[in-house]
């Protein structure tokens, strides 16, 4: 828990960088307004900070950088299978200490280690009373990363909502300008023109980030996944048929010599015929 809420915070300042670099950047080029890409900068940042649509855009890019950068730390394969904690758990499992190799995976609280410690546990009742138990523990974390990964999906989704509410308000503004009588004002209609232009651009730009960020993260976790649930099943076999190996006693062969000499009858001289 401590780890993942130290993950977010990070996340968070990472996303408000990114929010305070894209807003100095346009700035900046808002400030020069002698190209179209000026002009077309100093629209956005005037659309974003002078409308409730806007704040409400800024409010979603800033949820979407956060969430980007957890995931990029949390969904990865260091992340939820260390290499050491496999490694560690192999060659206690090699030297059949079956109890320190429970311990460590319980200590630990990786992806991985929850899904086996639960696999490990069931393990004394039969290896399919153990896969039935993984599989239950994988089903429920995945329920979970897919749900975080879930949020990128709905920035793709609502994005361009917003931006539709933005765009349906910007051209309500200037039909009611029109529709006043006389002369209409060419700034006001000119005004919600762009807060519908730019709500538009502004939605379909955060979807066509979000889109292809949740179809990356969500094939990145079902391959993670898949790679776990097949560790798991290999070193639960590798545990379950290792622990009804009998145990060889440790005798040496000079002792087993002496055991076979001190059982064995002396022998007998024979007699010379002559």
């Amino acid at each position: 828990m401590f780890c993942n809420s130290r993950m977010w915070k990070n996340a968070n300042l990472a996303g408000l960088a990114a929010l305070v670099w894209l807003l100095a950047a346009s700035t900046a080029s808002a400030a020069e307004q002698t190209t179209s890409g000026s002009d077309l900068a100093s629209s956005i940042i005037h659309f974003l900070f002078t409308s409730v649509t806007g704040w409400v855009l800024i409010g979603i890019y800033f949820f979407f950088v956060g969430m980007m950068v957890w995931l990029l730390m949390d969904v990865r394969g260091g992340a939820m299978m260390p290499t050491d904690l496999v490694e560690a758990v192999e060659d206690t499992i090699a030297k059949r200490q079956f109890k320190q190799a429970f311990e460590t995976v319980k200590a630990e609280s990786s992806f991985f280690a929850r899904v086996l410690t639960a696999g490990m546990t069931r393990l004394q009742h039969g290896l399919e009373e153990a896969r039935d138990a993984v599989h239950a523990m994988l089903d429920n974390l995945r329920a979970k990363k897919k749900g975080m990964v879930g949020y990128i999906a709905i920035v793709g989704t609502i994005g361009p909502l917003i931006g539709l509410v933005g765009t349906v308000s910007g051209m309500i503004q200037s039909f009611g300008e029109l529709g006043r009588g006389g002369t209409p004002d060419p700034a006001k209609l000119a005004d919600g023109i762009s807060h519908a232009l730019n709500a538009t651009l502004v939605g379909i730009f955060l979807s066509c980030l979000a889109i292809p960020a949740y179809t990356f993260f969500n094939n990145r976790l079902d391959r993670i996944i898949n790679d776990i649930s097949l560790m798991v099943d290999d070193l639960l076999v590798q545990m379950y048929f290792a622990s009804r190996q009998p145990t060889r006693p440790a005798t040496s062969g000079a002792a087993s010599v002496d055991q076979r000499a001190a059982g064995a009858p002396a022998a007998q001289p024979q007699a010379h015929q002559g």
